[in-house]
């Protein structure tokens, strides 16, 4: 798998609209990014965070289904994911955050739409990430990728509470996915 190449033309002009014509770059993450990655996480407030440890990993050995924004040589948000083993026409998207200085611009569905670009050219055409029922703004994110790409969004229960040796909520199953065309009669 190659590293990915994406357009950056939807943060940009988000950005060209607040005022402030500032590029961004969406790019393979690399090892040096991990420590910034894992702040961008902690200072969410609503991801698990996982150990410092996990992130420069996760740089390393799955760069080249995660993404980075970056401005002015600024990591500002992150998408890290992995072609899943049994199904590699399939990307999981394990965490998407933005640093809060960066909200609200479009980074974030961009992050993801980029990662479904890049996945693309080896064969991925759906996307899966879980999302706890109360957190709409992920949800609202999803959903807007899933629209502007003319794809299907759907929802399914995954891991009840249950599933958790701790008290962490229930996790619903997204897939984001073509569209099935009926057949011209």
């Amino acid at each position: 798998m190659s590293a990915p190449t994406v357009s950056t033309e939807k943060v940009d002009s988000a950005r060209r609209e607040s005022g402030r014509n500032v590029a961004t770059a969406l790019r393979s993450p690399r090892v040096g990014d991990g420590a910034r990655i894992w702040r961008i996480a902690k200072d969410s407030r609503v991801l698990d965070v996982n150990s410092s440890y996990a992130y420069v990993l996760w740089c390393r050995d799955f760069a080249a289904t995660s993404l980075v924004a970056e401005v002015e040589g600024r990591v500002v948000g992150f998408v890290i994911g992995y072609l899943r083993p049994d199904r590699p026409d399939t990307v999981f998207v394990w965490q998407v955050a933005v640093d809060r200085g960066q909200r609200g611009r479009g980074t974030g569905a961009a992050l993801i739409s980029g990662l479904m670009d890049a996945v693309a050219a080896d064969g991925a055409t759906t996307l899966e990430t879980t999302i706890a029922p109360d957190n709409p703004a992920s949800i609202g994110m999803f959903d807007a990728v899933a629209r502007r790409r003319g794809a299907e969004m759907t929802r399914r229960p995954l891991f009840g509470p249950g599933a958790f040796p701790d008290d962490h909520a229930a996790e619903d199953l997204y897939r984001i996915a073509p569209k099935v065309q009926e057949e011209l009669r």
